[in-house]
Parts: C-alpha cells; sequence; structure tokens
C-alpha cells in the first residue's frame, strides 16, 4: 500500500460569457442571488456599486466589465460570489455560480498566453477535469494597488467606522 496520496485543490466554479472559472473555496465565504446594487459616483466602471450583505457595506466587482467581456442584464442564474480579499469582503458578480469540485493538482498547467478574456496575470493557471477547461483566477491580480484602494475606500473594509 502506497503512503502517497493525491493532492487536491477545492474550489468553486462560476461562469462568465460561457466559460468556466474557478476560485479557491477557501477564498469564498458565500455564494449570494442577485440583490439591489448601490451606484457609487466616481468609481471605476468595473466596480457595480455596494450592497447590503448582512450589515456590512459590501463592494461589488463585475467581472464581465473588468475582463473586458459584453455586457449583459442579470439573469435568474446571477450570482455575487462573496470572497475575501486582503482583510475585506468584495462580491464578483458571475454569470452563474453552481459548482464544488475537487480538482488534482496534476491536471493544473501553468496559465497559457491567452486564456479566455481574462488576462494571463489573472490566471494561476488552467484545469483540465472530464470534458471541461477551468480558468483558475488569481484574486489578488484581478485588480491593481490602486483599484483596490479605490474598493477599501467603497466599502467597509472590514474595519471599525465609529
Amino acid at each position: 500500500m502506497s503512503d502517497e496520496t493525491v493532492a487536491n485543490r477545492k474550489v468553486i466554479v462560476f461562469q462568465l460569457n460561457n466559460e468556466d472559472y474557478a476560485v479557491s473555496v477557501q477564498q469564498v465565504r458565500s455564494i449570494e442571488r442577485i440583490q439591489l446594487i448601490t451606484r457609487v459616483p466616481q468609481t471605476s466602471d468595473f466596480i457595480k456599486g455596494v450592497i447590503n450583505l448582512r450589515g456590512v457595506v459590501t463592494p461589488v466587482i463585475d467581472l464581465r466589465t473588468r475582463f473586458g467581456m459584453e455586457k449583459i442584464d442579470f439573469t435568474p442564474s446571477s450570482r455575487i460570489i462573496i470572497v475575501f480579499w486582503g482583510d475585506m469582503e468584495v462580491g464578483l458578480i458571475a454569470d452563474a455560480a453552481n459548482d464544488v469540485m475537487d480538482i488534482p493538482e496534476s491536471a493544473i498547467e501553468p496559465a497559457p498566453e491567452t486564456a479566455g478574456a481574462a488576462s494571463a496575470d489573472y490566471i494561476e493557471g488552467v484545469a483540465k477535469t472530464d470534458d471541461r477547461l477551468l480558468i483558475l483566477l488569481h484574486l489578488k491580480r484581478v485588480l491593481s494597488a490602486d483599484e483596490i484602494k479605490e474598493l477599501e475606500l467603497t466599502g467597509d473594509s472590514g474595519h471599525d467606522r465609529t
């Protein structure tokens, strides 16, 4: 009997523009249905606004806009994926989010030069599973340092503002 165990990575799979993306479940707090998003004036286009999530003002990013994809209206499948981003929580709008998968580390390959609409900088790797290709997002690289500061000013950023 072998002591070797296959290392797996558990991910949340979501869709954008008919492509499958994934983020580590350790980075995800919750998956929410689309709710009222309040636009914040003078913010970048990809910052859709803020939501009141259980009493916390949470900034929401439209990943389609951030990745230069065509804008579409929300559907009943649209979701807001609440992720941990440093010391704050941020919502990511996805076309759908309905899968949790275990991906063997051996199935993950380095990011190709171009992998869909997302810049290779944002991509941690690509996983081949069964008949699917999953683009693994590197969340910390989706936004620049200046854009992260803008988000912190938009939401509660995990700090008490009394």
